[in-house]
């Protein structure tokens, strides 16, 4: 016996494409055939309109329920929650995202009314086979608190034990994360090392999305490692191509056997954002780039030149937010100020010693989150 299942990556149609027909014919098909299916539902259902978002940095995403009609005619039964987006409109929408989940059959992981409920992991039973399902996301603006609904944070001691548990309840232990940078193609090389500690402690399978972009994959100690799914359906015109372009993970577990996967390419279309299965040479050349990306990967050095290479690309937008620029008011000021490199001046060695430690030192760093936090909230 064995139980199949279908991961797809991000997933948010937003109100203004809600109605519309947006899957094809060949998704249906290709998510009816699975025993689970598994989607990351990027946006919360918001009853309440603009009044309950919170203050972030970032776009705010929101749905309604009407979402649920594409995950039915896909034939989802779980989504994770585990991600950026969350909370973007506060605690209300949070529990209406879990109330639609329950009105339409769907199970969650990922998320709960405290933090404690959203660490728990969920196991379904197929075939005779219990698959334990964990969700995890980096810090943004949507982790949970001791008293406040939210994400599953990664945090590698909890993460280790509901692993531990997870594996000693159930015959398989499925881990998905959303993390990454986002627009980029390849993990970090921490990420890698996390996923793998994770792969080494007990997980069977990791899959992650988060980036917008597909990635490359791995077996590792005979664990699939899938580093990023890409978006599955996201109803946002972009300039950047790769957001059109998404992965679904087939997964084939069996009892006390490595599990097996394949991977399958889809594609929203950039006029209508109908989402299909992508066929013949368009097929082949995603798995190609993700084969190559995958060889990337693979090798350490590779992949520690591509990261090198992102930060000298990205250097100037960060040294722009640890300038105190973006707090200047008009967008006319701060765009001269950046044409003028007074990003440079405003962010001298002097200046970026102390924030190198703020952020390095972990007792320096969780300090300075109270502090911001409490500064920004009033609270």
């Amino acid at each position: 016996m064995s139980v199949t299942i279908n991961i797809g990556g991000d997933f948010c149609i937003e109100p203004g494409y809600l109605g519309k027909p947006l899957l094809g014919d060949d998704i249906k098909a290709l998510y009816k055939n699975a025993d689970i299916n598994i989607v990351n539902l990027e946006c919360p259902v918001n009853e309440h309109g603009d009044d309950h978002k919170i203050i972030k940095h970032g776009p705010h995403l929101q749905t309604t329920e009407q979402i649920f009609e594409y995950l039915t005619q896909l034939n989802i039964t779980t989504v994770t929650l585990a991600n950026n987006h969350l909370l973007d409109y506060g605690e209300e929408a949070v529990d209406a995202t879990f109330r639609a989940c329950h009105n339409n059959g769907i199970s969650y992981v990922g998320a709960g009314a405290d933090l404690q409920e959203a660490a728990e992991c969920i196991i379904i039973e197929k075939n005779d086979i219990k698959i334990a399902l964990l969700n995890f996301c980096e810090h943004e603006w949507s982790i949970a608190t001791t008293d406040t609904a939210g994400a599953n944070p990664i945090d590698i001691i909890d993460n280790l034990a509901a692993i531990k548990k997870a594996k000693a309840a159930a015959d398989m232990v499925l881990v998905i994360i959303h993390a990454g940078n986002e627009y980029y193609n390849l993990p970090r090389p921490a990420l890698k090392k996390l996923f793998r500690f994770f792969a080494d402690n007990g997980a069977d399978a990791v899959v992650s999305h988060h980036t917008h972009t597909i990635s490359g994959c791995e077996t590792y100690n005979n664990v699939p490692i899938i580093y990023g799914l890409g978006n599955m359906l996201f109803t946002r015109k972009t300039g950047y191509a790769g957001w059109y372009t998404g992965l679904t993970a087939q997964l084939t577990v069996e009892k006390n056997k490595a599990v097996q996967f394949t991977l399958v390419p889809t594609k929203q279309s950039k006029e209508d954002f109908t989402l299909s299965v992508t066929a013949g040479k368009e097929k082949e050349e995603v798995l190609q780039e993700t084969a190559a990306l995958s060889a990337v990967i693979a090798d350490d050095l590779k992949l520690e030149q591509a990261w090198n290479s992102l930060i000298e690309k990205r250097m100037p937008q960060y040294l722009y937010h640890f300038s105190p620029v973006p707090a200047m008011p008009g967008r006319y000021v701060k765009s001269a100020l950046r044409r003028m490199g007074f990003v440079n001046t405003l962010t001298p060695p002097e200046y970026l010693t102390g924030v190198i430690n703020y952020i390095t030192c972990e007792s320096h760093l969780d300090m300075a989150r109270q502090v911001l936090k409490k500064k920004l909230f009033k609270k």
